[in-house]
């Protein structure tokens, strides 16, 4: 195995596009351009046979450092819990009210963009708060 392996993260999802894009706002991520020779990706779309356009869509992160995410339609839709689940770092090396009250400000700014909260876990002796959300199709993602 190299030493130089790169990681990608793919969602399966109903909307490729509207989950892209939420992703993009919550991680500060950029789409991509489109293919050479198209203005736009709804452009490059119109291309496609209507049962391809909106079959996929990636954002990458725009310093390259963190993993590219792609996005592929299938045809059944999430019925169980997530096996595997991002953590989005918003309250990284805080502790106590300040951690809290950073999370909740960041549950706050993704609920406006569609997300929903599950549960918010607050401090205990052992670890520290935590909010489990759901993304704008219920993919779970803790706000950590």
């Amino acid at each position: 195995m190299t030493a130089n392996v790169d990681v990608q993260v793919t969602f399966d999802c109903a909307d490729p596009e509207r989950v892209a894009r939420f992703w993009c706002e919550v991680l500060g991520y950029v789409v991509p351009p489109p293919p050479e020779g198209f203005a736009s990706w709804d452009e490059f779309g119109q291309t496609l046979p209507p049962e391809q356009r909106n079959s996929a869509f990636a954002c990458e992160d725009p310093s390259g450092k963190r993993p590219r995410f792609y996005f592929q339609r299938v045809p059944e839709g999430k019925t169980a819990k997530n096996r595997l689940h991002l953590d989005v770092r918003a309250g990284a090396g805080l502790v106590g009210e300040e951690r809290l009250s950073t999370l909740q400000a960041e549950r706050k700014r993704l609920e406006a963009l569609g997300a929903t909260c599950v549960r918010v876990m607050e401090a205990d002796e052992i670890n520290e708060s935590c909010i489990v959300m759901q993304d704008v199709e219920g993919n779970e993602f803790c706000l950590d």
